[in-house]
């Protein structure tokens, strides 16, 4: 098929890496794999930081002149076979795809959708009442956590479903990574306010619980929060944590592959590609059992996952790896084996292929 890709929130050719970035290229790549013929339908970021309605209405005499550009595109070199939205939400609503999928009799797609109701207040309260028609619209709605497949049960209980685990290119995995230092710690996260923040002021607190343990600690992120950041480790041992900052995602695999544990509590996780990232790179992985994290660790088999907020639990659980090189590498064989065999994106390929074969097109 011919698909039109979209993503509200973040291009794929957006300059900032980001999570979200990052699987919006997976997609394309993934649906490439399967055969499809994949264009960027549009850059234009529809990305509310605040609700407020004059930016609200802005963007959306964007979104209306950029459906028009799109419709004089489409009647002269023909409409594409299948409009794909990628993370729709509430502060990134699809204001183009729906309108031109409706239309031009084409079908539409979602996926990583999402709907809190805890968020239908005022503005947000407008803009979900957007995704949800959206979603209500949708011929699929492709959904990589049992979390965000409820919330849109829920709130769109007639709408059409499918699951997708979450998945990255194993290939640069796939060759057998150097021994990496067993006592050293990964983590790779930005440094922005909010659950960011929060991640890393865990990190912080738990480190300083276990500094009579030999670790060193190597750290990937940048971000408006950095002096914030760290300043949550000053009062560790300078020489124990290498702060690397914002690197290109290429050498992210080195850096996971000279470790040992990866530690990152992940707050406000939507699941994390990082941890997946790590686990083909051979590291278990400590974080928290919230938010989606369970569909990416395995508790007890990649990794652990401790409760939310237990800075305790948190530490115990980064010592005992720390403590059990034994337990550590039967941990690690598990995490690279379940990501290689597991989470390709040959898998998502294939598993998309099934999703989209289910839809009819004209």
């Amino acid at each position: 098929m011919r698909i039109a890709f979209y993503a509200a929130l973040k291009s794929p050719n957006h300059p900032v890496a980001s999570g979200d970035r990052q699987m919006a290229r997976m997609l394309i790549k993934a649906l490439e794999h399967a055969g499809h013929s994949v264009e960027l339908a549009s850059e234009l970021r529809f990305y509310l930081r605040d609700p407020e309605l004059k930016s609200f209405e802005a963007l959306k005499i964007e979104a209306r002149e950029e459906a028009a550009r799109l419709t004089k595109l489409w009647d002269r070199d023909g409409k594409p076979d299948l409009w794909f939205t990628y993370h729709p939400y509430y502060k990134a609503p699809d204001l183009i795809g729906p309108e031109l999928a409706s239309a031009f009799a084409v079908p539409y797609v979602t996926a990583e959708a999402s709907y809190s109701r805890r968020r239908n207040a005022g503005l947000w309260a407008d803009a979900q009442a957007l995704v949800a028609r959206a979603v209500a619209q949708a011929a699929l709605n492709i959904c990589f956590t049992q979390r965000d497949r409820q919330g849109l049960v829920d709130a769109i209980p007639d709408a059409a479903f499918g699951m997708l685990s979450p998945f990255i290119d194993t290939s640069v995995f796939r060759e057998t990574p150097a021994r990496g230092c067993p006592t050293r710690l990964v983590t790779v996260a930005m440094m922005r306010p909010g659950d960011k923040v929060e991640s890393y002021r865990m990190l912080a607190q738990a480190l300083a619980s276990i500094g009579h343990l030999s670790w060193t600690m190597s750290v990937v992120g940048d971000g408006p929060a950095r002096d914030e950041v760290k300043a949550q480790f000053a009062g560790l041992p300078a020489d124990r944590i290498e702060w690397f900052g914002a690197i290109e995602p290429a050498a992210v695999p080195d850096i996971l592959c000279s470790g040992g544990i990866y530690v990152w509590p992940g707050y406000g996780e939507a699941y994390g590609v990082a941890y997946l990232e790590a686990q083909a790179a051979g590291l278990p992985v400590v974080a928290q059992d919230i938010a989606g994290v369970p569909e990416v660790v395995r508790h007890g088999q990649t990794g652990f996952l401790t409760p939310p907020g237990d800075v305790a639990a948190f530490a115990s659980a980064i010592e005992r790896l720390l403590a059990r090189n034994d337990e550590r590498t039967i941990m690690a064989a598990e995490a690279r084996r379940f990501v290689l065999e597991e989470r390709s994106l040959g898998d998502a390929a294939a598993r998309l292929a099934e999703l989209l074969a289910r839809i009819p097109v004209s």
